[in-house]
């Protein structure tokens, strides 16, 4: 016999306070993974939850023995289980390893980053740089819509996007989408919804800068994003 133990947002997603399974032999990822089946709204919030065997923190690949007691441990008040945010603007140069830590979580067993980057050659023309504007707070907005459609077609997902504004340089990534996922299949699946949801609801432009000219190239904003409401 394995228990649960679980408290503040977590005890309420479940609708208790102690769970008890025969559940010896799982790891505790594995374990995570069957609770996010059978409680949609724990696995909403699973992913910013830290994780106790026996109380000590414990890893995702801990295998659970008989009697273990695992904890569910929600962010303590007064702190944040995310050192920035999971959806942002910015004109500071973007990290690949940075926004994928964002989403890493002992739930995840896989993650998937998307680096969009500025190519130099578009329909024969050379592109010497691109200059992104954006409106900024309708942006970041946008981004967690995509976000929760994300969460509620793959349960256990996390989401990260940052979008780049300024002047880019011929390689330089303007984009990085991270998903986590309990599954890798699912990764790959919601990435791509991320970024095609992207071009069709966020507010983000851009100017091409060419040898011979510039011009703002068509916003990314599709057909779609009149439609969309949450």
């Amino acid at each position: 016999m394995v228990t649960i133990r679980l408290f503040a947002a977590a005890a309420d997603a479940v609708g208790s306070r102690q769970l008890e399974g025969e559940w010896a032999g799982l790891t505790v990822s594995q374990l995570l993974e069957r609770l996010a089946e059978e409680h949609p709204r724990l696995a909403r919030i699973l992913p910013s939850m830290a994780t106790a065997v026996n109380r000590e923190y414990a890893e995702a690949d801990r295998v659970l023995q008989e009697g273990d007691e695992l904890a569910l441990i929600p962010p303590v008040s007064g702190g944040s289980a995310e050192a920035r945010p999971l959806f942002e603007v910015t004109s500071e140069p973007l990290s690949a390893d940075e926004v994928s830590a964002r989403v890493t979580n002992p739930y995840s067993g896989a993650t998937l980053v998307f680096v969009g980057t500025v190519r130099e050659w578009t329909k024969g023309k050379r592109t010497i740089l691109l200059e992104y504007e954006a409106y900024p707070e309708m942006a970041v907005e946008q981004m967690k819509i995509i976000g929760r459609e994300i969460e509620e077609r793959w349960p256990g997902a996390r989401t990260a996007i940052v979008h780049r504004v300024g002047r880019l340089a011929v390689t330089e990534p303007s984009v990085i989408i991270a998903v986590a996922t309990p599954h890798r299949a699912d990764s790959f699946d919601a990435c791509r919804h991320a970024i095609e949801r992207l071009k069709q609801i966020v507010p983000v432009w851009k100017k091409e800068v060419w040898e011979d000219g510039e011009e703002w190239v068509g916003s990314q904003l599709g057909p779609d994003w009149m439609h969309t409401k949450r």
